[in-house]
């Protein structure tokens, strides 16, 4: 081994940090520990037995194709399948605006290698999203928070900023925005505020970085229109995935875009990996045309609006009175936040070994560092049960805190 690993280290890989949430994976194997943590689907969706069936067929039909190597852009039968669906979803896109990525985690590592030098700013809500915190993180970003009320981020301090960074020659390269079901803070924002946002990144010429993962995910309300829907100039980049609606250990996202910008992603994701696994996409492509996705999705939204029903019914029940949340209307998450003096972080450890209770502390969620009495908590991986014993330990465990 090297004298000193930092002497031969990048400036890209020093400024890398390891995941708050993956870190906590090491502690989740105690026996009687309930994980309100990850991001995890309940395993009780996967489609076991149909994949069984699929994978037979395609291993019998289809071998040579599916565990070859494969274009960049993706498997076109799945993208065909996913362009048509969203045309029917009202988005005016063709095969030529999508590609197939290794799960959006990979999508938003190409949109910071492609967009960003070290340095740059970008928009981004406070809370976000850890994953999109610590891609942007590793190519040296200057990472901008906005507050965000019950609509979404405040567009007026969202101009303000915007108006200081180019005032200081560093205008933004995209604002990063998870429209639905926020993660972590599980707040939709309005179709008003979409529009408002969009005009900004119009009037200053930005690239907006519209992250969908869990959109399909509503236990109650209206759909809203996607931000590239409703933009309707190319100025949008959307991203999705089939981690929460389908398997996530299958790793398969997409990205839709400007055919300029994808040629660049395309470029990019061949120095990454070459392609995503046809195997995968082939699978993931032919449960589509079997006309299995809808109905699963909707299996997935009656258990999880029951199990996102008990987790509030429970945090109201058990908590602190000096407690708060959010109340989302789909997805996998809400965010919880505790009085000004309690610091999340410092107590995990002991949630864990004391409540046998695991969350997500709510600093890894904020570009500022703020946020550190708050936490995330997910309701769709724990069984009902759980969900509504979890609270109860967690409400007793805060009781003697606060």
């Amino acid at each position: 081994m090297i004298t000193d690993l930092q002497d031969v280290l990048s400036v890209n890989v020093k400024g890398m940090k390891r995941s708050a949430i993956r870190e906590l994976l090491k502690y989740l194997g105690q026996p009687g520990l309930i994980s309100f943590s990850g991001g995890f689907p309940s395993p009780a969706t996967f489609p076991i037995d149909d994949l069984k069936e699929i994978i037979n067929e395609v291993m019998d039909t289809e071998a040579a194709f599916a565990l070859q190597y494969g274009a960049t852009e993706g498997d076109i039968l799945l993208r065909t399948l996913l362009v048509n669906r969203y045309k029917s979803q009202g988005l005016d896109i063709s095969i030529e605006n999508m590609i197939i990525t290794t799960a959006s985690q990979q999508a938003l590592e190409l949109m910071a290698k492609i967009f960003i030098n070290r340095g740059d700013s970008i928009i981004m809500g406070l809370p976000s999203y850890l994953g999109g915190i610590s891609a942007f993180n590793s190519y040296g970003a200057k990472m901008i928070g906005v507050p965000m009320d019950e609509e979404g981020e405040d567009p007026n301090i969202m101009e303000a900023k915007i108006v200081e960074e180019i005032k200081a020659n560093n205008k933004p390269k995209f604002i990063y925005i998870i429209p639905d079901f926020q993660n972590p803070a599980g707040i939709t924002m309005t179709e008003k505020r979409r529009k408002e946002i969009i005009a900004l990144a119009h009037k200053y010429d930005i690239l907006i970085l519209e992250d969908s993962p869990y959109r399909e995910l509503r236990y109650e309300g209206e759909h809203q229109k996607t931000m590239y829907e409703l933009d309707g100039t190319g100025q949008v980049i959307l991203l999705g995935t089939f981690s929460k609606i389908f398997c996530p250990g299958f790793r398969i996202g997409w990205v839709i875009g400007h055919p300029d910008i994808l040629d660049k992603i395309v470029v990019a994701k061949q120095a990454a990996d070459l392609c995503t696994p046809p195997f995968t996409q082939r699978i993931a492509a032919r449960y589509m045309e079997r006309g299995l996705l809808d109905p699963k999705i909707k299996e997935i939204i009656e258990m999880y609006r029951e199990k996102r029903k008990v987790m509030l019914e429970s945090l109201e029940e058990f908590m602190p009175k000096s407690f708060s949340w959010t109340i989302p209307e789909g997805g996998l998450f809400l965010m919880a936040k505790g009085p000004e003096n309690l610091d999340t972080n410092a107590l995990l450890l002991d949630c864990i070994k004391d409540a046998k209770v695991a969350y997500v502390a709510g600093t890894s969620f904020f570009c500022d560092g703020t946020g550190k009495n708050t936490m995330r908590l997910n309701f769709s991986y724990e069984t009902i049960e759980n969900n509504r014993i979890g609270c109860e330990r967690m409400g007793n465990f805060f009781k003697q805190k606060v």
